[in-house]
């Protein structure tokens, strides 16, 4: 098959390490011609604020892409050391990577057991991978397959049931802050998708207003029209901090914008220790870590607030197995389907083959034996011939049936190819 799953996530590597490695949309474009065209390999990429993971599918005539190769892609691209990315990687390979990927794909490999979003994101990454003719046969299977698998896991399973998220722990801690929220002034910087889903679930609070601000006004306008919300312009961003009690941001720009020194100059003396709970749910993230200080202001990035929707999770935990079947069952259909596509063409040039030779050498001896013979007697022998033929040709379709069942029957269709002199 010649499938990989190369990348981190939120339980191999932390956040600081994340952001480094994160993908725009212009990076992923370069990244995604790039693995075409020097490693001819099918190629998706999948950035969220937890992961960042390359799918790669190769011919199976030629070597598969292994993390230390990757390593020094990701290296080029980010301009980050190897050394500080191999440790955090992981590999997944041909039937794994397939089990990998649908497990993603049905929010069993998030932080929050089951959350929708991850889906959603796998169909933009595939999507925009596709559009770029990235991808290839087996990709353009591959990814189909685990939308319509995480499909069947929320349909036939509890593990989607309540409202367990991310963006739902952003209103439980914001609940162990403020008493009520009538009061209170939300800003929104940015607006990226899970940033909307979450400032969703901050407006049914009611708070007294909602500021939003972003570098594109017309975005800022749509955003603020969503929400009931005003539009700040982005040169006031420091007066929204001093006003605001809640900060959402999700900006995805490339480095912090609002360090430590912006903060402690310009925004919190003005405060005067009014509490305030900022949660930058952007990788990279948007706030300097600095900035909290455990008591007036509090920062919390995705990994807190995964740890925070983690503890309650139990409901979700009791349907795990039975998504877990679902999956390993939709894998292995997945790869009997995928193996008898591949191995049907090598069956029937090696049958097809086989024909001729038997014919090349049966159609002479009976024209030989021509008057000798009875009907009965050339039929018997025809008979004998394909008997013959059919258990010579029995091991090596067994063996290649047993090899794909085991994910590894590329080796095995390229050695009948030379053995048999099948055209590639």
């Amino acid at each position: 098959m010649n499938l990989r799953a190369i990348g981190c996530n939120v339980a191999s590597a932390p956040v600081g390490v994340r952001e480094r490695l994160a993908f725009n949309a212009e990076k992923t474009q370069k990244a995604l011609a790039e693995l075409n065209s020097r490693f001819a390999a099918e190629a998706v990429i999948l950035d969220t604020c937890n992961r960042v993971e390359i799918y790669l599918s190769r011919q199976e005539t030629v070597a598969p892409l292994h993390i230390p190769l990757m390593a020094e892609f990701l290296s080029e691209v980010h301009g980050v050391a190897p050394a500080e990315i191999v440790p955090h990687l992981y590999e997944h390979a041909d039937s794994a990577a397939a089990r990998h990927l649908f497990r993603v794909a049905s929010g069993l490999d998030s932080v929050v057991l089951g959350e929708g979003q991850i889906a959603g994101q796998v169909k933009d990454a595939y999507e925009s991978a596709h559009k770029s003719t990235a991808t290839g046969p087996l990709l353009n299977v591959l990814f189909p397959t685990a939308l319509r698998v995480s499909k069947r896991v929320r349909t036939e399973t509890g593990i989607a049931h309540g409202h367990v998220s991310v963006s739902s722990a952003a209103v439980d801690f914001v609940r162990q802050v403020f008493d009520t929220f009538t009061d209170k002034t939300v800003v929104v910087i940015g607006a990226g998708k899970m940033g909307r889903l979450t400032l969703k679930h901050l407006a049914e609070l009611e708070p007294a207003a909602i500021l939003v601000t972003n570098r594109n006004a017309d975005r800022a306008t749509a955003v603020a029209r969503e929400c009931g919300g005003t539009v700040v312009p982005w040169a006031q961003l420091d007066d929204a901090l001093v006003r605001a009690d809640i900060v959402l941001s999700t900006t995805g720009a490339p480095e912090p914008i609002v360090s430590a020194g912006r903060f402690d100059e310009r925004v919190r003396p003005q405060r005067a220790g009014r509490p305030l709970v900022v949660f930058d749910m952007a990788v990279p993230r948007d706030f300097d870590a600095r900035i909290h200080d455990g008591d007036a202001v509090s920062v919390f990035n995705v990994d807190d607030l995964a740890r925070e929707a983690d503890r309650s999770m139990g409901e979700r935990k009791r349907h795990l197995s039975s998504a877990e079947r679902i999956v390993e069952s939709e894998v292995e259909k997945f790869v009997a389907e995928w193996n008898r596509r591949a191995n049907g063409p090598v069956i029937g040039q090696l049958t097809a083959e086989v024909d001729r030779v038997r014919d090349s050498v049966l159609s002479p001896l009976l024209d030989k034996l021509n008057g000798k013979l009875t009907s009965k007697d050339k039929d018997n022998i025809e008979a004998a011939f394909r008997l013959f033929q059919n258990r010579l040709l029995h091991g090596p379709i067994a063996a290649l049936r047993e090899a794909s069942s085991e994910g590894h029957s590329g080796g095995l269709r390229e050695a009948l190819r030379k053995l048999f002199r099948l055209k590639g």
